[in-house]
């Protein structure tokens, strides 16, 4: 089911740590709906820079899935689905009123070009619209 938030895995590390891998999925496998370079490449920096502000202590990191249908999202010691889609939920509300791709500069990313402001406000959109059918990812 698409868009949904799942725990991919937890693992714990031999301090304690707990690393959270969660699949961001925003359109359906094999459906021939899939996002567009400049749609993942744009959603991927509000993800980024939302998810550094919001979770300083325990984002990790965000990656592309290659089937461009979602994203990868790392964490350390918060895998709680109320907080992370709480901060999913805020970041995707705020890039409405965005003026601006975060980053999307020639000093801080390397295909600074392939941004679209309007496609990722209308991604969030989608996301948004199921948020209520997030967490019922089979």
């Amino acid at each position: 089911k698409a868009p949904s938030v799942k725990l991919r895995s937890a693992r714990a590390g031999e301090h304690g740590d707990v690393t959270y891998c969660v699949d961001l999925r925003i359109r359906l496998p094999n459906a021939d709906a899939f996002l567009t370079s400049t749609e993942l490449h744009s959603v991927e920096h509000f993800l980024l820079e939302g998810f550094q502000r919001l979770l300083p202590e325990h984002f990790v990191s965000v990656g592309l899935m290659g089937c461009q249908t979602g994203f990868y999202l790392g964490f350390v010691n918060e895998g709680r689905s109320e907080v992370l889609c709480a901060c999913l939920v805020r970041i995707l509300e705020e890039m409405q009123s965005a003026t601006a791709v975060p980053y999307a500069n020639i000093e801080q990313c390397g295909h600074w070009r392939n941004h679209s402001l309007a496609d990722a406000q209308r991604v969030a959109r989608e996301i948004l619209a199921r948020r209520e059918h997030w967490l019922d990812a089979a």
